[in-house]
């Protein structure tokens, strides 16, 4: 990933001839003044945490203490950030899946939200043709008028993907795999939850504390096969969910990949904020309970995963978060929908000032602006 990036912003050092190998090698100078600066600033703080006197150290030091040492700085940061995503993309999970599948419809009329599009799209396409004398198209740009009647077009297509999709896909798909991620959340929070129990009563229930056991001394999981299948799924849901809740928080949303304008900068950040999350799910799933095997590495030997307060406070964070995302979400996704059946969201969109202008139904099911 360092090489991808810094080759992309190589032009060759100044007076040599411009070409592949010029930048190649500015790249590799690059990497190299990269690799002395980062060894140098580990090596500087693990002299200052060490009170014992400077002493030359051996490749073989470097390679146990330091390089560990600089990883396990890296997964503390990716645990933080999976700590922020994790809560958001489970919750975000029910929505991104609610727009792939098709969802149920229960006392909706397809034929004349179609019907009504329709209309909107031809009335759109005959102000784009000719009707320049219109007050509304003199104030508004082609490229306006372009952009709703390709948003007219695309609520249009999904409207008629709803009316032909199959009964089992309408009536079961959508209610299975929702309780499928409804099974999946509430298992991960209640495993969380009985692991904060276990580190309230039981050492051994910490991290670090679970690194005695070998593989074929005795087994990691409680009920044998049936408990590994489950944490590897949930290991997987968990990975799933905070790459979804990565891409949904603010901050990171310049990094979101987009069909024919997704710069080669963009897709280096997104490979490198990938790996930074995958090299902290292990540590994560550790911390959380979900499992105590080390999945990529010898990660009880962080110190950190050794202290109680780190280990608690991780846990009742990533606890309380999910719990209180999820809450919001199903709160509002009721509040909807009970809008929706007694008919006051379409009121409350009828009344507003942006009605005329959106393109919004009216309660009876028909256009107010034609």
């Amino acid at each position: 990933m360092p090489f991808a990036y810094f080759f992309l912003e190589s032009e060759g050092f100044a007076g040599s001839k411009k070409g592949i190998r010029a930048r190649i090698l500015e790249t590799f100078v690059m990497l190299f003044l990269l690799a002395l600066l980062i060894l140098g600033i580990v090596w500087v703080a693990s002299a200052l945490i060490d009170n014992d006197a400077a002493s030359m150290e051996s490749l073989y030091d470097l390679w146990e203490f330091y390089l560990p040492y600089l990883y396990s700085c890296i997964s503390l940061l990716g645990g933080l950030l999976l700590l922020m995503c994790t809560p958001v993309g489970l919750s975000r999970m029910f929505t991104v899946m609610g727009q792939l599948l098709v969802k149920p419809t229960i006392l909706e009329d397809l034929d004349e939200q179609i019907y009504c599009i329709h209309l909107q799209e031809e009335a759109l396409q005959r102000r784009l043709n000719g009707s320049s004398s219109h007050a509304y198209t003199r104030g508004s740009s082609t490229h306006q008028l372009n952009k709703e009647l390709d948003n007219i077009r695309n609520q249009r297509n999904k409207l008629e993907r709803r009316k032909k999709a199959s009964g089992w896909e309408k009536n079961l798909l959508y209610p299975i795999v929702m309780l499928i991620l409804l099974t999946g959340t509430t298992i991960s929070v209640l495993m969380v939850a009985l692991n904060i129990l276990y580190l309230l009563v039981d050492e051994t229930a910490m991290p670090k504390g679970s690194t005695d056991r070998g593989i074929g001394n005795t087994s990691l999981s409680t009920f044998g096969v049936a408990q590994a299948v489950l944490e590897i799924i949930l290991m997987f849901y968990l990975m799933a969910s905070s790459v979804v809740g990565f891409y949904s928080l603010r901050v990171f949303e310049g990094l979101t990949p987009r069909k024919d304008d997704t710069t080669m900068t963009t897709i280096i950040g997104c490979c490198v904020s990938i790996l930074v999350l995958s090299s902290a799910l292990p540590v994560m799933s550790r911390t959380l309970g979900i499992t105590r095997f080390d999945l990529l590495g010898d990660f009880g030997r962080f110190n950190w995963l050794g202290n109680l307060y780190i280990v608690l406070s991780y846990n009742m964070l990533f606890a309380v978060v999910t719990t209180l995302c999820l809450v919001r979400k199903f709160t509002s996704a009721v509040r909807e929908e009970l809008l929706k059946a007694l008919g006051l969201d379409k009121l409350q969109l009828s009344n507003s000032p942006t009605d005329p202008e959106s393109g919004k139904l009216s309660a009876n099911g028909h256009q107010k602006t034609l």
